[in-house]
């Protein structure tokens, strides 16, 4: 299982927090982007900060209008751009946009939509992101309803031949992680759980 840190919520700034992941064997660093409209957050201009990352990194723009900042990411060449399902917008576009980008593009599922909405997006995407969490906050409750959503797509996964990767994002520390891998997840994003450590890849490790 593959491990995203997100570091916003940190006891270090953030110079200081990418500096400590980049010193772990993590696997990506997690973006959140956050506009204030789609969720009730606001993230100021990260791009500064994340040109020091040694790491692949995992973009998830919780926003409600991707376009501008995909633009503005691209020159990063993450490996992944997630957009969120809830926005109205054209999802298959926006896809399309990212990948003709040459970067992998995901979707973000919020704890209360259903696989159902996904289904027509998931032979093209790379990336499905269940949300264990209501996004925009860090350090919040992991949400058990979340599983049953992972199940389901370890399962579509499988009958179709799909090449998505599952991830889940939201509550991950070493004791929810257990459920996830059992679920069958292939990757997770942990943010306080690590980043409010003194030693990350401790954290990381038991996770692992």
């Amino acid at each position: 299982m593959k491990i995203s840190v997100s570091f916003l919520k940190s006891n270090y700034d953030k110079l200081e927090t990418i500096k400590k992941i980049n010193n772990t064997d993590c696997d990506y660093i997690h973006v959140d982007v956050m506009d204030n409209i789609f969720v009730n957050n606001y993230t100021e201009d990260l791009i500064p900060y994340l040109n020091s990352c040694k790491k692949p990194l995992d973009v998830h723009l919780m926003v409600q209008d991707p376009l501008e900042y995909i633009l503005a990411y691209k020159n990063l060449k993450p490996e992944y751009l997630t957009i969120h399902l809830e926005i109205d917008k054209d999802i298959s576009f926006l896809l399309n946009k990212i990948k003709s980008l040459g970067i992998k593009a995901g979707i973000a599922l919020n704890p209360q939509t259903p696989i159902d909405k996904l289904k027509p997006y998931l032979k093209d995407i790379d990336l499905v992101l269940i949300m264990s969490v209501q996004p925009g906050l860090g350090g919040q409750k992991f949400m058990p309803s979340c599983l049953e959503k992972i199940k389901s797509l370890v399962e579509l996964k499988e009958k179709n031949n799909y090449k998505y990767l599952i991830n889940v994002d939201g509550g991950i520390n070493d004791i929810t992680v257990k459920d996830v891998k059992t679920a069958q997840v292939d990757m997770c994003v942990s943010g306080s759980f690590i980043c409010q450590a003194e030693d990350f890849q401790k954290q990381i490790n038991l996770l692992k």
